[in-house]
């Protein structure tokens, strides 16, 4: 994070800043070279910086950038603006020195909060999550690329968040876990470290006994056509079927009033190839009832049955 007062010299600049900030408080200064009080503050804006390394402080000289300064009625100098998500969220009329530091404090941490919320989702938005630099397909470091290996070896099922695309993430997640290096291992929400960690349980067995693991493709057939008494494998689903074949069988199952669920095969080419092999039924629609194959569009015309 930076520890400097950035300069806006132009509108292009200014929208920069406020796109790149992202979540992270900005704290724009309109001044004037011209006004001593303008000097004045600009010399607590540098020791704010110092103190608040994760808010983003910028001058922009008023008279100079008029389209600014017009846009968010900019009358006289100085006044600061507060913003976050590219949003003006706060104003100080002024050179009030002990104002501005409580404002920056308190939406500091306000944004600090917010952020902290966010990883708390992130880390918890999977039993098994893993930060770190690229994608399970495509690590952009060593270290990651060497830790998805070991989870994919023991068949661990897990997501990723590629810390690349997200600096606040990446910076905040250092503080929020306590740890400075990155891939990060998350389980259940509780952090169990980096690659040197995972290979060590990895080779203890610890690794097996507390992940999640990878369902096989015929569970997680199973576990599809049981999600519900009636499911319908079909391409589309109840809204827009995406063939005539599908659209009949819908029709059909609207007018009977049965409740039933969907799998649009189209989304997902592992269980549209491998549920003609495990079903021994190779053409699509299928319906299911209880977990038991009924068949395709020609038998449910001509069957009944109660579900």
């Amino acid at each position: 994070m930076a520890t400097v007062v950035a300069v806006a010299e132009t509108a292009e600049q200014f929208e920069e800043i406020l796109q790149k900030a992202k979540r992270s408080l900005v704290v724009v200064h309109f001044w004037a070279p011209w006004a001593e009080q303008c000097k004045q503050m600009n010399d607590v804006l540098i020791e704010l910086a110092k103190e608040y390394a994760h808010v983003i402080f910028v001058k922009l000289e008023a008279e100079s950038v008029p389209e600014i300064s017009e846009k968010y009625e900019i009358s006289s100098v100085p006044t600061f603006l507060f913003f976050k998500n590219c949003q003006k969220i706060d104003r100080l009329d002024g050179a009030h020195a002990p104002a501005l530091t409580k404002k920056v404090q308190q939406h500091s941490e306000t944004a600090k909060q917010d952020l902290n919320d966010q990883l708390r989702k992130l880390i918890n938005s999977a039993p098994c999550m893993l930060f770190m630099k690229g994608t399970s397909q495509e690590p952009r470091c060593g270290f990651s690329k060497k830790i998805v290996e070991i989870l994919n070896e023991h068949n661990v099922r897990f997501s990723t968040f590629d810390i690349l695309s997200d600096d606040d993430v990446r910076q905040g997640l250092k503080v929020y876990s306590n740890w400075p290096t990155y891939p990060q291992l998350y389980v259940n929400g509780e952090l169990v470290g980096g690659l040197d960690i995972v290979k060590e349980q990895a080779e203890s067995g610890e690794l097996d006994k507390m992940c999640p693991k990878e369902m096989g493709l015929e569970q997680r057939l199973k576990t599809l056509i049981n999600k519900a008494k009636v499911v319908l494998f079909m391409k589309g689903n109840k809204a827009t079927a995406k063939c005539g074949f599908s659209r009949t069988i819908i029709e059909i199952l609207n007018e009977t009033g049965v409740d039933y669920e969907t799998f649009n095969i189209l989304e997902d080419e592992e269980v549209r190839q491998g549920l003609k092999t495990f079903s021994n039924w190779p053409t699509y629609p299928q319906l299911y009832v209880n977990g038991n194959l009924i068949g395709g569009l020609d038998i449910v015309k001509v069957s009944t049955y109660n579900c």
